[in-house]
């Protein structure tokens, strides 16, 4: 019975953060549209040319969701999905550090790279820890 918790608390981590990754890409995805609507001004500040890679980042953030959904489904089949979300989370929160020394981008979000840095890095622990073990494959 104790082997079934970890799945569980993994599947639902999966799930939270794919549910997350869908509607933030939908989003994204969406501001495309609004910033080149008639006197549109969204809260993104970037030109044509950022803001048409915002929309690419939502279209990737809806697969990586998807996926993310799928582990949720088959959790005991999802464990290179948790493992890529955890070097991706990994990689998030080390250009945010480095965001954050950078005056220019510390004087745009202040602490919130901090914070978000430590929020990834707690999250791709939780990706590690929690995943399933591997799957005994049959030999034929």
């Amino acid at each position: 019975m104790a082997r079934i918790q970890p799945f569980r608390s993994y599947a639902w981590l999966c799930g939270v953060i794919g549910v997350a990754l869908c509607l933030g890409g939908v989003a994204f995805f969406a501001s495309f549209f609004a910033y080149h609507a008639p006197n549109s001004e969204i809260g993104i500040p970037t030109g044509p040319v950022g803001i048409y890679f915002v929309a690419f980042t939502g279209c990737a953030s809806i697969g990586w969701g998807g996926a993310l959904l799928g582990a949720f489904r088959r959790p005991e089949s999802g464990r290179t999905v948790g493992t890529a979300t955890a070097l991706a989370l990994v990689m998030s929160a080390l250009y945010r550090m480095l965001g954050w020394l950078v005056g220019d981008y510390y004087a745009w979000a202040g602490e919130l790279l901090r914070v978000e840095a430590a929020i990834f890095l707690l999250l791709a622990l939780a990706f590690l820890w929690l995943r399933p073990p591997p799957v005994a494959r049959e030999v034929a």
